[in-house]
């Protein structure tokens, strides 16, 4: 199993969205190197859903349920989406100030290439973000 994280502002579409529709395509990635990380993604690899630009945290964890397949709502191109089903909503939020203040953390991804919307997660950097947001 790998470890991923996504990123979305909540005014676009939030966490607590996804918890009330219990699965969505994750569609309009329009990076190469997201689209390399959403065909990586197996069905069953778990992932961290961040609220970019209002809230800066990572408020959760789904799965994915659906692996890569062509997006949707590409009109054109080459470009991939994946279908991601909630699984928990963190009772403390992992806020990027937390992140960039823990020395573990400093290769994380969401600290090193910041705006790459779709990013791969290390074993130790899942179970230390984890512990920050208080759950085993």
């Amino acid at each position: 199993m790998n470890y991923w994280l996504v990123k979305s502002e909540p005014s676009h579409y939030s966490f607590d969205q996804l918890q009330e529709e219990k699965v969505t395509a994750w569609t309009g990635i329009r990076n190469y190197a997201a689209r390399l990380h959403l065909r990586a993604m197996k069905k069953g690899d778990q992932v961290f859903f961040y609220h970019s630009n209002e809230g800066l945290a990572i408020v959760g964890i789904a799965a994915v349920v659906k692996e890569a397949y062509p997006d949707p709502t590409a009109r054109e191109g080459d470009w991939s989406a994946v279908d991601i089903q909630f699984k928990k909503k963190f009772r403390n939020p992992v806020s990027l100030d937390s992140i960039k203040k823990e020395k573990a953390l400093a290769n994380m991804a969401l600290v090193r290439i910041g705006r790459l919307s779709t990013q791969p997660v290390t074993a130790d950097e899942w179970k230390r973000v984890l512990k920050l947001a208080g759950e085993s």
